[in-house]
């Protein structure tokens, strides 16, 4: 059994931190928390922080991982993310048909290029 209890933050590291987190807040529509100088800020989205801060080290340079928003509402939640100026990659698809329920899923890019999804269960 692990000792880890849950997935508490993620980062996503850019060289425009304000540009960045006023697209994930602005668009996105995550809620800020708090900014910690010019190069690094913080919003929540479920109870998870997400991270927005400079490169560290040129390795750290690069796109993020995948990120998957849970969203109740799929077509919904993707066009208000494109009229506020996301950029779609694809738009709302079925994903997978499990037993119980359809995956459904659509995805954006942000300013930097890093690749986001929404997604929704439907039962």
């Amino acid at each position: 059994m692990s000792e880890i209890q849950r997935l508490r933050q993620i980062a996503i590291t850019t060289n425009d931190v304000p540009a960045l987190a006023a697209f994930y807040r602005e668009v996105v529509g995550l809620t800020p928390l708090f900014d910690a100088g010019p190069n690094l800020s913080f919003l929540e989205v479920g109870g998870v922080r997400l991270m927005i801060t400079r490169p560290s080290a040129p390795e750290l340079d690069h796109a993020a991982s995948v990120f998957y928003y849970s969203v109740a509402d799929l077509e919904t939640a993707h066009a208000a993310i494109k009229a506020r100026g996301a950029r779609e990659e694809r738009p709302p698809g079925l994903t997978a048909k499990m037993p119980d329920h359809e995956l459904w899923t659509s995805f954006f890019r942000d300013p930097d290029g890093n690749l986001f999804a929404l997604m929704s269960e439907k039962r």
